[in-house]
């Protein structure tokens, strides 16, 4: 395992050390979901493992990093 890889399994470690999960529906197809609050990374991810809808969010600003929602049309 090299030095970066290394560094990086312990961040994810720590990362999920630092996380507190909240049972919610879900936004695109209401099934029970997951937001994971990633306080070590101040991130919010949400998931649902029925739809593979996945949003995540910057917890300080509240800008979105990452997402995808099968079936939501994007509008500009």
């Amino acid at each position: 395992m090299t030095t970066t890889h290394f560094l990086e399994s312990r961040l994810e470690q720590e990362a999920f050390k630092m996380q507190n999960i909240q049972s919610i529906y879900c936004p695109n197809c209401g099934s029970s979901a997951e937001r994971h609050y990633l306080s070590a990374r101040a991130m919010v991810r949400t998931q649902c493992p029925s739809c593979d809808y996945l949003l995540i969010t910057c917890s300080h600003t509240g800008n979105v990093v990452e997402a995808y929602a099968p079936g939501i049309p994007f509008h500009r």
